[in-house]
């Protein structure tokens, strides 16, 4: 299923598309020129989305590290827990 991120995301990257498709039909520039114009688009496109994915990979590899800290603090807190928790028990 997917995110209301990625939604939003492939909506814009269909706008995008669009928008380009109908600046194409209304240019007035010639065939050889209007097809260099697409070509040089389709790699600042590609560019920009190598980016974005840099930076996405970039964020996901922190989230990991953020959650396997909080993960091992967790670990930690409970097992401290269960430590006092059996000191207390035999005390009685």
């Amino acid at each position: 299923m997917e995110s209301n991120g990625e939604r939003q995301i492939g909506y814009f990257l269909a706008g995008m598309g669009l928008g380009a498709i109908v600046a194409l039909l209304f240019a007035p520039r010639s065939g050889g020129q209007t097809r260099e114009y697409i070509r040089e688009r389709a790699d600042d496109l590609k560019r920009q989305i190598g980016e974005f994915r840099q930076r996405t990979e970039g964020m996901v590899e922190k989230g990991k590290e953020f959650v396997e800290r909080e993960k091992e603090t967790v670990q930690k807190a409970v097992e401290s827990a269960k430590q006092a928790y059996r000191g207390e028990s035999q005390k009685t």
